[in-house]
């Protein structure tokens, strides 16, 4: 199942990355639930939780705006406009993870796929920036609000 989900991720990568490249180029028929299900087709036969794709596309998407605004706080130097947008979409994912999914993902299963997508799928340098971004992202958004919140 891990390696199905490593897929899924591909999967969910892709899709979330064609329909923003998309949508930036104006194209008014780009449509997200089409793209994904394009997507998923060509894995028809290895992908068994498609759901689990589904959810983290729609998820992304559904929570984009704060997702940004959560990253930008802690990559000042880096725009949300001016990161690739690979790379960009790799973040939204592995955050949307740490903040939606952890009852289902490890933290560090979270940042680690997030970091394998950036290795296979980003430039040079992303996979380190993108472990960077999570490791913060976890300590200063996941560890905190747990620590804050079991404080009597």
């Amino acid at each position: 199942m891990a390696s199905n989900r490593h897929l899924g991720r591909i999967v969910a990568l892709q899709t979330l990355y064609e329909y923003e490249f998309r949508k930036q180029s104006e194209d008014t028929t780009a449509n997200v639930d089409e793209i994904l299900a394009r997507n998923l087709n060509r894995y028809d036969t290895t992908i068994d939780d498609k759901g689990f794709v589904e959810a983290l596309v729609k998820g992304v998407i559904d929570e984009q705006a704060d997702l940004d605004a959560k990253i930008q706080p802690i990559a000042p130097d880096w725009p949300i406009d001016q990161i690739a947008r690979i790379d960009c979409n790799i973040l939204r994912i592995g955050l949307y993870e740490l903040l939606h999914q952890a009852k289902l993902i490890p933290p560090k299963v979270a940042i680690n796929e997030a970091v394998e997508l950036a290795k296979a799928f980003g430039s040079d340098n992303s996979s380190k920036f993108v472990n960077g971004v999570l490791g913060t992202a976890y300590r200063t958004l996941v560890e905190d609000s747990t620590n804050g919140s079991t404080e009597v």
